[in-house]
C-alpha cells in the first residue's frame, strides 16, 4: 500500500491521533506544559512534512482529482468516504499544514493555562480543516465543515480577551445558521438527483450534474443557490455578513486569529469556487452583478473602516474584510486571470495577515495593549520586529516582488478584461489599504518614543525569529517565483470555467420534466 494511495487520510487522522496522545499522556506520566507544547509542535511539523509530497508529486498538467481515496460508507444512502485534491484544494491543504506549526510556536506565551485542552483542540481543528479541503462527498464535506466550529468556538471562548464569550457565541450563531441552510439545500439536491438519475448519491460530481429549474430567486435553483450562498458568504465573510469577524479576531488569542485569518476564512472562498459556481450556473449568471457589487462594497467598506481604527488588531481584522472582498471580486468575474488571482490571493492573504496577527500578538505579550497610540518609535527599540512587520505589511498592500502583488495583479487583470468600472472601484480599496497600513506602520514604528515604558521592550527572541522566517521566505518566494503555484492550479480552474459556461448554456434544455414540476 503506497503512501500516495492513503496520504490524504493520513493528513486528516494524524493530527487527531496526536490529539489523542496529548489527551492521555498526562495520565501515563507526569509532563510539563513545555513538554506538551514540544510534542504538539513536532506533530504539526511532521504533518507538514507528510503533506509536501502532495505538491511535488502532483501532476500539474492534469485538471482531474489526484491522490483519490474512495471507500463505501452508507451505501444505501449513496454516501462514501471519498477524498481527493486538484489544483484548487492542493494549495489550501499545504497552507493549512504550513501554518499550524507556526501557530503552535506563536502560542508559546500567548496562552495562559489549559495547555493540554488548547493543544488537543488545535490538532482537532487542523484535522477538520484538511478534511474540508479534500472531501469529495457532500455529507463528508458537511461533517468536516461543521467540525471546524467546535474547536474554534472553545479557542475563542476560553482563551480569548475580555469579550470572548460574546465573540464566540456570535461566531457560532452566524456560521451555524449558514450551515443549517446548506444542509437543507444538500438534501434537496440529493432527492433531485434521485428523481433525475434513479440512484442515490452524495458524490460531489454526481450532484453537480443535477439540473435544477431556474426562473428567478424563488425557483428551485434560485432557492438552493441562496442557501449555499448564505452559508459560504458568512464564512468568507462577504459584506454584509461580516460583522462576526472583527469581534472574533479582536477577542481571539493570537493563535486563534492566525488560524481564523490564515485558513478558516478560506473555507468560504474555496466552497464558492468548488460548489456554488459549478452547481448553479444559471443563478450565478443571473446574479453576477449583485455578487460583484457586494464584493466591491466589501473592498471599500473594509478599507474605510480599517482606516478609522485605533486598535492595531482591529485594523488588521477590517483589512481582512477588504481583502476577502477583493478575492471574491476575482472569483465572480469568473475568467482565468480573475479566479487564478483570487486563489493566489487566498494563499497570500493567509501568509501575510497571519504574519501580521502574530506580530501584533508579540507586541501585546510585551505591553498588554494593542492601541496604536501606545506605541511610537519601536523601530529604534525593536529593529528585528520592525523589519518583519514591514515585510508582512508591504505584502498585505501588494508591493511588487511580494506575494500580495501577484494575486492583486491577476485579479485586476481579470476584472479589467470584463469592466473598467469594476476594476477602478476594486483598485480604490487597494489604494486605501496602502494608506491605512503605511500610516499605522509610521505611527507605531517611527517618530519619538512617546511612552517611556516602551524603552524597555525586548526585541524578538530566537523562537519568535524562527517562526517568522518561514513566513518571510514564502512571502518572497511567492512574489518572485509564482509559476510553480500558478501552474498547479491553472488546468483545474480552466476546466471549471469551461465546464460551468457549457452547463449554463445547456441548462434549460437539460432540465427533466419531473424536475421542472418539482416544488
Amino acid at each position: 500500500m503506497s503512501l500516495d494511495n492513503n496520504i490524504l487520510s493520513l493528513l486528516i487522522f494524524f493530527p487527531l491521533l496526536g490529539a489523542l496522545v496529548l489527551a492521555v499522556l498526562p495520565y501515563l506520566q507526569k509532563v510539563s506544559d513545555y513538554q506538551l507544547k514540544v510534542v504538539a509542535f513536532v506533530i504539526t511539523l511532521v504533518e507538514f512534512l507528510i503533506s509536501l509530497p502532495l505538491f511535488f508529486r502532483f501532476n500539474g498538467s492534469l485538471s482531474t482529482m489526484q491522490f483519490e481515496e474512495k471507500i463505501p460508507w452508507l451505501t444505501d444512502l449513496g454516501v462514501s468516504y471519498h477524498l481527493g485534491v486538484d489544483g484548487l484544494s492542493l494549495l489550501l491543504v499545504l497552507l493549512t499544514t504550513f501554518l499550524f506549526p507556526i501557530t503552535v510556536l506563536c502560542s508559546w506565551n500567548a496562552i495562559r493555562g489549559g495547555w493540554r485542552a488548547f493543544l488537543c483542540l488545535t490538532l482537532f481543528l487542523e484535522s477538520a480543516l484538511v478534511g474540508t479541503f479534500v472531501a469529495l462527498d457532500m455529507i463528508l464535506f458537511f461533517i468536516f465543515w461543521e467540525a471546524v466550529l467546535i474547536p474554534m468556538y472553545f479557542i475563542i471562548g476560553i482563551w480569548g480577551s475580555s469579550r470572548r464569550i460574546y465573540a464566540a457565541i456570535k461566531f457560532f450563531i452566524y456560521t451555524a445558521l449558514g450551515s443549517g441552510l446548506m444542509l437543507v439545500a444538500i438534501i434537496y439536491m440529493y432527492y433531485a438527483h434521485i428523481d433525475q438519475f434513479g440512484f442515490a448519491s452524495m458524490n460531489l460530481f454526481d450532484l453537480q450534474r443535477t439540473s435544477l429549474a431556474f426562473n428567478g430567486i424563488l425557483s428551485p435553483q434560485g432557492l438552493v443557490f441562496l442557501a449555499f450562498f448564505l452559508a459560504f458568504a458568512i464564512k468568507v465573510p462577504m459584506f454584509p455578513f461580516h460583522t462576526w469577524l472583527p469581534d472574533a479576531h479582536v477577542e481571539a488569542p493570537t493563535p486563534g486569529s492566525v488560524i481564523l485569518a490564515g485558513v478558516l476564512l478560506k473555507m468560504g472562498t474555496y466552497a464558492v469556487i468548488r460548489f456554488l459556481i459549478p452547481f448553479f450556473p444559471e443563478a450565478i449568471e443571473a446574479y453576477t452583478g449583485v455578487l460583484i457589487g457586494l464584493s466591491i462594497i466589501g473592498i471599500i467598506y473594509g478599507a474605510m473602516v480599517a482606516f478609522m481604527q485605533t486598535d492595531l488588531k482591529k485594523l488588521i481584522a477590517y483589512s481582512s474584510v477588504s481583502h476577502m472582498g477583493l478575492i471574491m471580486l476575482g472569483v465572480f468575474i469568473f475568467n482565468l486571470h480573475g479566479v487564478q488571482g483570487g486563489v493566489y490571493q487566498m494563499i497570500g492573504h493567509g501568509l501575510s495577515t497571519g504574519a501580521l496577527f502574530i506580530l501584533v500578538g508579540m507586541i501585546y505579550e510585551r505591553r498588554h495593549t494593542k492601541m496604536i497610540s501606545e506605541f511610537g518609535g519601536l523601530a529604534k527599540i525593536m529593529p528585528i520586529f520592525a523589519l518583519f512587520f514591514m515585510i508582512a505589511m508591504l505584502s498585505s498592500i501588494g508591493l511588487p516582488l511580494l506575494n500580495g502583488f501577484i494575486g492583486e495583479f491577476l485579479i485586476l487583470l481579470g476584472v479589467f478584461a470584463e469592466s473598467y468600472l469594476y476594476a477602478a472601484l476594486g483598485a480604490t480599496g487597494l489604494v486605501l489599504g496602502a494608506i491605512y497600513m503605511l500610516w499605522a506602520y509610521q505611527r507605531v514604528m517611527f517618530g519619538p518614543i512617546v511612552k517611556k515604558i516602551n524603552t524597555g521592550l525586548a526585541d524578538l527572541n530566537p523562537r519568535e525569529i524562527a517562526l517568522m522566517i518561514p513566513l518571510a521566505i514564502m512571502i518572497f518566494l511567492m512574489g518572485i517565483y509564482p509559476q510553480p503555484f500558478l501552474s498547479k492550479m491553472e488546468p483545474t480552474i480552466t476546466r471549471m470555467i469551461d465546464g460551468t459556461q457549457q452547463e449554463a448554456f445547456r441548462a434549460d434544455a437539460a432540465v427533466p420534466e419531473i424536475q421542472k414540476n418539482r416544488p
